[in-house]
């Protein structure tokens, strides 16, 4: 029943913007965290950003004074706005959601993924 669905990659030159967004088909709130991972042919999905229910949002270092991550309640989205793009943030942005339940399992819902390319 949980579904996610990412938009907005695309192609941009070094120094561009990109926003992208998440629109999730239940409540944002009934999730644990939220948050954006990304991924290179090869190596492992690494964290970008994450936004938890309760408390502070956290960022990669490779992007922290770059990117933010929001929710837009009135939407149901969860967005990451991209600026300052450099090459190496190119890869496949997914989109997270974590449900944890009181025993301490955890359930992981994640989204296609969307393609971003940063190049010349």
């Amino acid at each position: 029943q949980v579904q996610l669905v990412e938009s907005g990659g695309g192609l941009v030159q070094p120094g561009g913007s990109l926003r992208l967004s998440c629109e999730i088909s239940v409540s944002i709130f009934s999730f644990n965290s939220v948050g954006w991972y990304r991924q290179v042919p090869g190596n492992q999905r690494e964290l970008v950003a994450s936004f938890p229910r309760y408390g502070s949002r956290i960022y990669a270092d490779s992007v922290q004074g770059r990117f933010v991550i929001f929710r837009d309640v009135a939407k149901n989205t969860v967005d990451l706005q991209m600026n300052s793009l450099k090459p190496e943030d190119t890869g496949v942005y997914y989109c997270n959601a974590e449900r944890m339940m009181p025993t301490g399992s955890k359930d992981d819902y994640w989204g296609q993924g969307t393609q971003v390319t940063v190049s010349s």
